[in-house]
């Protein structure tokens, strides 16, 4: 089967569902003040045969933050532990429609795995699309899995510094209001505000607000530019928490921009070190 590319519909996967090189992957992640349970909502009600990736696990256990990038060794030892060989096509989802999903999708990418796509729009499309739901923990037999070639798509904080300092393109996936500082942060100790010279587009206005597909590439393109970024130069994404900059990712892969990073700290990390600097919409004189 050919690679149909970053995003599938859901009649691609009702047609492809029962390819035996086709993984689906249930990867809701809830943050912790919805008091939702993404694993046994997974229980309840989940795309036939799909295996529940968690993201908490599949991380750094070193790292105190949550849902850290893993190691490359730990990356693939968890995900052959799911029974993903690396002849699988991985295709992964969410329960909100196309959120947590998009990370999965840049983690196979980071370590130079490009079998892998995310379903547009999620267990919303899935269901509007007629699809058919299980119950229960689906489970396979455990494989070695190899990645390829690890890539440059990962930011660490020093790199965003830099590029901060030397005005390059930073996107903040965060909404308006907490990229201005207008908004109390999310994040306890964290600061109000931006990275300093960075660009912000919120992640959901890359998606239709109903069926939660993301939008069509023209679409994308024009949302980018008028967010001020230039998609024919080098960007680096950051968000709350590492999640949400995974979706703008996403939609530059879409439009066939490749030249990005995702900054995994985000502002959960950056906001956080008071030995990082932090600008506000008004210092900049600018309008969110």
């Amino acid at each position: 089967m050919s690679y149909p590319g970053p995003l599938v519909s859901a009649d691609w996967l009702k047609a492809h569902l029962d390819d035996a090189d086709v993984v689906v992957v249930d990867a809701t992640v809830h943050l912790a003040d919805t008091g939702r349970d993404a694993r046994a909502e997974y229980g309840e009600g989940h795309i036939p045969g799909a295996l529940f990736f968690d993201l908490d696990v599949i991380a750094d256990p070193e790292n105190p933050r949550p849902r850290k990038i893993p190691s490359r060794a730990r990356f693939e030892a968890e995900v052959g532990k799911l029974g993903i060989t690396p002849g699988s096509h991985v295709v992964a989802y969410d329960t909100p429609g196309l959120y947590s999903a998009a990370r999965v999708w840049w983690l196979f990418r980071q370590y130079g795995y490009d079998n892998v796509s995310v379903l547009d729009g999620g267990l919303v499309s899935w269901k509007l699309a007629g699809g058919a739901l299980a119950s229960g923990v689906e489970t396979r037999a455990p494989a070695t899995f190899t990645a390829g070639q690890t890539r440059d798509l990962l930011a660490l904080w020093p790199q965003v510094l830099e590029t901060s300092k030397a005005k390059g393109q930073i996107l903040d996936a965060r909404t308006a209001g907490r990229w201005a500082g207008t908004e109390t942060d999310r994040y306890p100790g964290a600061r109000a505000g931006h990275i300093p010279n960075s660009l912000n587009l919120y992640w959901a206005e890359l998606l239709d607000k109903e069926t939660r597909q993301m939008l069509p590439a023209p679409v994308l393109e024009q949302k980018f530019r008028a967010a001020g970024v230039d998609p024919d130069q080098p960007v680096t994404i950051s968000c709350g928490s590492g999640l949400t900059a995974c979706i703008l990712a996403l939609g530059l892969s879409r439009i066939g921009r490749d030249d990005w990073r995702v900054y995994d700290g985000s502002w959960d990390e950056w906001g956080r070190n008071h030995d990082l600097p932090v600008a506000t919409a008004a210092e900049e004189g600018k309008s969110a």
